[in-house]
């Protein structure tokens, strides 16, 4: 008997009589260490769009002018992530010779803008480019001072004519710096508004800074891109970076942001405002109810200045740090559990990189006083397995024999720790990132071909779908291969429960769509299948789970995957058995080639199970990567079932189907009831499927 859903593309459960071409059994009696809520976590960092536009609710680039004011052209966006993101420019009204950079006095960082004043012309700064709304109110603040009689106009324009604008006036400017409160609604719709900041008079005016947001916003957070991140379950969130890190001043980051300088960012080569900092990521992670992360320069950092962000963070009132947190508005400690040495100080990217057997000096240094001023924190140290230091071509850097990382060579980050800083961490992190449609290849790397920033030996590699989806998996299975040969080396790591936190991972230059939601689907069940070490993991990134733009936002398929799962799927992983053993992967997923293969025995599925924390129910993950049905039987044990069982199913049309803002889905989860399963499953094409089926008390 077939039972489709109409209007739900090949959706459906299908039970009937003849024998399955694959045998499931699940032993729900075989239990493995819990699903860590910290599994569907999430990186960030200052990145382009990545936090201003896409979290911070604020509307204005370089509103502490960091860039100069003038009509020229700007240089051509250089290579990497950046060329894509364009920051807005104030431009100069009146001409270029009416705005000057005052570096002598000015409100905050290295220059101002001074402008001339003409009685009759006005003179002064515009940004365009702003998306407005019609109806919607705008709120903020411009810092100003000058001369007596100066006539400042704050104008935001979402049209070219002269009514369509709204206008506020400040006068009684003086010597120094006075805030004054901003407010507009827009008349109409505009992708290409504007904010021009104007005066008349004799003398001149400076501008210190600038802001203007949504006066929606929730604590300067943007609430549709919050309201959507609340959804996915992600129990934390790794912040603030990332390469970012390792030229990071936190002391700069508190305090009024306003006063707070703009920042180079010579990980990503862009300015940053320096408006997001440590008090504003714990209201973030607040505000989404996750735990926050935090990641400390192990760069051109110190550990003086890593243990008095700890104390900052954690410590109380009375203590220094905790006293300027407590000045700053935050009197209650935020008790950050997680704390990160460092962010990938084996790459040669990172600023302040040294040598290993100079680094664990370093990781040792930092453990000791970060833990002095709060012993219950959880250390984790930023390793890098051999599969990572041959992939990213460190080796090579290193002027190695061998061009592979092997276990206990200098090349071994993870080894290095786990040997010299014993003592000093509770986990062990690790990054990866499989390039979608190439394959690795030891001679292409030892010729030194790269594509990208930093992957050295990637070359192009005709998959069909089935292989392409599977190939992230393969990566995170090599990194269980990997610590299994750690805890045989150092036995002691099973003793103190030594894990893994899987801090950056993403399946890199791929289109956003149900296609890649199967390939993480099946890294969420590799990453299951060994939850008695991998206990965290972050998405990189976080906000990579949705589309949005400048006004709207909507979970993208990454997005619908994560709370389809946190949502259904159980938390104690039960076993998994078949009897179609996956085939092993054709290309090495990273530095080398896994001795056993990703997956379950239920090729061409993908299957992982799982009881609810209560044990009232059974769930099953199913992955169909292939392009037609695959059927499979069902056999329980451990538990005995009862009825009422219902079914999850995530589709689309087509594998390019995709979420797009101002778009109908293509890509949604459809609930169904599961029927009687004794008889065999029909699983849709290129579909992700969670069942849950009652246990009978």
């Amino acid at each position: 008997m077939k039972r489709w859903v109409r209007g739900f593309a090949a959706a459906a459960v299908v039970v009937g009589s003849a024998a399955g071409q694959v045998t499931v059994s699940v032993d729900a009696g075989k239990t493995s260490e819990p699903v860590s809520k910290y599994e569907y976590g999430m990186f960030i960092e200052h990145l382009g769009s990545l936090i201003y536009r896409s979290l911070w609710a604020e509307m204005l680039d370089d509103r502490k002018f960091y860039y100069p004011v003038t009509s020229k052209e700007e240089a051509a966006a250089g290579e990497g992530p950046m060329r894509r993101f364009a920051p807005r420019r104030w431009r100069p009204v009146g001409g270029d010779a009416v705005v000057t950079m005052d570096e002598e006095r000015p409100f905050t960082g290295r220059q101002s803008p001074r402008i001339e004043l003409d009685r009759a012309t006005p003179h002064g700064i515009e940004q365009a480019g702003l998306a407005l709304q019609k109806g919607k109110r705008y709120t903020g603040r411009i810092l100003l001072r000058g001369t007596a009689g100066a006539r400042v106009k704050v104008t935001l324009r979402w049209g070219a004519g002269g009514n369509e604008g709204q206008t506020v006036s400040f006068g009684g400017l003086g010597e120094t710096y006075r805030e004054y409160p901003l407010g507009f609604t827009a008349q109409a719709d505009a992708e290409k508004g504007a904010l021009e900041i104007t005066g008349t008079g004799v003398g001149s005016f400076h501008v210190g800074t600038v802001s203007l947001m949504p006066a929606d916003n929730v604590e300067g957070f943007r609430p549709d891109t919050i309201a959507l991140l609340r959804q996915l379950h992600s129990g934390f969130w790794r912040l603030p970076g990332g390469n970012f890190i390792s030229d990071f001043n936190w002391y700069d980051s508190v305090g009024n942001r306003d006063r707070r300088p703009p920042v180079f960012d010579y990980a990503w080569n862009a300015a940053q405002s320096n408006d997001v900092g440590m008090d504003e990521f714990m209201t973030f992670c607040r505000l989404i109810g996750v735990e926050p992360y935090i990641t400390v320069n192990a760069g051109f950092g110190d550990a003086h200045s890593a243990a008095e962000e700890v104390e900052y963070l954690n410590g109380a009132a009375s203590t220094r740090m905790g006293a300027m947190r407590a000045r700053n508005g935050h009197a209650a400690p935020y008790r950050v559990k997680f704390w990160d040495i460092g962010n990938e100080p084996y790459g040669t990217w990172q600023l302040g990189r040294t040598d290993l057997k100079y680094y664990v000096l370093k990781h040792n240094e930092f453990a000791r006083a970060m833990r002095k001023v709060d012993p219950t924190i959880t250390l984790l140290a930023s390793g890098a397995m051999p599969d990572e230091m041959t992939v990213e071509g460190i080796t090579r850097a290193m002027h190695l024999d061998n061009l592979q990382a092997q276990f206990g060579s200098e090349a071994d980050w993870t080894g290095g720790l786990l040997k010299h800083c014993w003592g000093n961490f509770d986990g062990i992190t690790e990054h990866w990132y499989s390039r979608a449609g190439y394959r690795f290849d030891l001679e292409a790397a030892k010729e030194g071909k790269k594509i990208g920033r930093v992957e050295v030996g990637d070359v192009p590699v005709e998959e069909t779908v089935l292989e392409w989806v599977r190939h992230p998996s393969q990566r995170v299975h090599l990194k269980a291969e990997e610590w299994a040969e750690y805890e045989r080396r150092f036995p002691a790591m099973r003793d103190k429960k030594i894990f893994l936190s899987n801090d950056e991972y993403a399946y890199t230059g791929a289109a956003t769509n149900l296609k890649l939601a199967l390939a993480y689907a099946m890294v969420f069940n590799e990453m299951m299948r060994h939850t008695e070490f991998w206990r965290m993991s972050a998405f990189t990134m976080g906000v990579s789970t949705m589309d949005y733009n400048e006004t709207s936002a909507v979970l993208n398929t990454n997005g619908v995957l994560f709370k389809m799962y946190g949502d259904h799927l159980g938390t104690i992983p039960v076993a998994v058995t078949g009897n179609s053993p996956q085939p092993g992967p054709k290309y090495p997923p990273g530095g080398d080639q896994p001795r056993t293969s990703a997956g379950s025995p239920t090729y061409p599925l993908d299957m992982v199970a799982a009881l609810t924390a209560d044990r009232k129910f059974l769930t099953l993950a199913v992955v169909n990567a292939t392009e037609k049905a695959q059927r499979f039987d069902l056999n329980v044990t451990g538990v005995r079932l009862g009825g009422g069982g219902k079914v999850w199913v995530m589709t689309g049309e087509k594998l390019e189907a995709a979420n797009r803002v101002g778009q109908k889905p293509e890509v949604e989860v459809k609930e169904m009831e599961a029927g009687d399963v004794t008889g065999g499953v029909t699983v849709a094409p290129i579909s992700v499927d969670i069942y849950r089926f009652p246990v009978a008390q």
